[in-house]
């Protein structure tokens, strides 16, 4: 007999709780994405999040820890190779990544992609080099609007992302070739994560901006995941933000493709209004692109604001069968050196009316106790060769 009748797990895509033990091998020591938001933060208004047990997990200077938390926290460390958003979301559904997505941030793509690439899509290829969004929007954007050139770029990440104006390049074009450019890259020696459709408006006079229309092409996943399992008995999976694209719609009941972290909340609180028997998957990706990786830890404390007053929303519609998620998938200190990811611990709350108890947990030594408990609140069996330890009975 199931525990829980609906579980909502949210991912606050890259909000991480202080360096794992091997972050050195990542050069990211000393990298702590909460408390270093925290530090530029006066105040920081998360009551919620304390509610929850945020600050008695990480002891945080502008937030006060509670005496009687309302559920369970810990945190989790990351067992699979990688730092990126496909590693640590497939970990969290119980694949163990041992081999790294391919990344071309020193080198730029091969000449003999970038080549065929342009000879099937019919555009002429600007960029291919590591930079940020906007960066490489301020830089090329104006001559892709002048001649239709295409503009393609990565970073740090395992992703080859295409940019092209809505008005001038064409939304259906950015994303026609965008399929070209994922059908290319899945031969092995160009094996990218994803490839990323990155639409935006604007020209130089007036500056550019990136819309909502983003469209990932992910890798399926190497194997059958917590997604599948409960998919495939029969139960609702539903996925709200980039979910369904990190998947690559694997184990996906019922989509919603979010504006923005805002807008996905927004789309929460709807979910919870909706008869279902299963799991609610959301991420939440503006912390990572808009503020981690643009090195902006007023704006990531800010956004985690806005967040709690939905978080505080939710909890009100909780009902005593719903079990709440919080996570993440990787760290991004908007403190640290470059751009990049940074290789962190994550956090995990848990809560539900029903709960007599919390505290402290022990730390979990892989993201996947998240997709592990889910399938044993279920009774459905995780797939062959996937990791992780359920917790379910922790959660009294």
């Amino acid at each position: 007999m199931k525990k829980y009748k609906r579980i909502f797990t949210i991912v606050i895509d890259s909000l991480g709780v202080g360096a794992m033990p091997n972050a050195a091998q990542y050069d990211d020591e000393g990298s702590d994405t909460l408390g270093h938001i925290d530090e530029h933060m006066k105040p920081f208004n998360i009551p919620y999040l304390a509610d929850l047990g945020l600050a008695n997990l990480h002891p945080l200077q502008h937030v006060e820890s509670r005496v009687n938390p309302l559920g369970y926290y810990t945190k989790m460390l990351e067992a699979s190779v990688g730092k990126d958003t496909m590693t640590g979301h497939w970990e969290m559904m119980g694949l163990h990544i041992t081999t790294p997505f391919q990344t071309f941030t020193e080198t730029g793509f091969p000449k003999e992609l970038l080549d065929e690439l342009s000879k099937r899509c019919g555009h002429k290829i600007i960029g291919n080099k590591a930079a940020s969004g906007t960066a490489i929007l301020e830089e090329l954007g104006q001559q892709s609007n002048d001649t239709g050139d295409m503009i393609v770029y990565t970073s740090a990440d395992s992703v080859l992302q295409i940019c092209g104006n809505e008005e001038t390049f064409g939304l259906d074009e950015l994303y026609r070739c965008c399929e070209i450019a994922r059908e290319l890259t899945m031969k092995d020696e160009w094996k990218v994560g994803r490839v990323i459709a990155r639409p935006y408006v604007g020209n130089c006079k007036d500056g550019f901006t990136r819309t909502s229309n983003r469209h990932d092409y992910a890798l399926k996943p190497y194997g059958e995941t917590t997604l599948n399992a409960l998919k495939n008995a029969g139960y609702d999976v539903i996925s709200i933000g980039k979910i369904k694209d990190i998947f690559d719609g694997e184990g996906i009941t019922q989509a919603y493709k979010s504006k923005s972290s805002v807008h996905g909340m927004t789309q929460t609180l709807e979910v919870m209004d909706q008869d279902f028997t299963g799991l609610c998957f959301v991420n939440l990706v503006d912390f990572d692109a808009l503020w981690g990786h643009r090195r902006n830890p007023v704006g990531y404390g800010k956004e985690l604001e806005a967040f709690d007053q939905s978080l505080g929303l939710v909890l009100d519609k909780l009902k005593c069968d719903d079990l709440l998620i919080i996570t993440a998938d990787h760290g991004n200190d908007p403190t640290y050196k470059g751009s990049d990811h940074t290789k962190e611990m994550v956090p995990f709350l848990a809560y539900s009316p029903s709960m007599n108890g919390h505290g402290l947990l022990p730390y979990s030594d892989s993201f996947a106790m998240v997709g592990a408990t889910i399938a044993d609140n279920f009774d459905v069996a995780m797939p062959e060769h996937t990791i992780g330890k359920s917790i379910l009975e922790e959660l009294r």
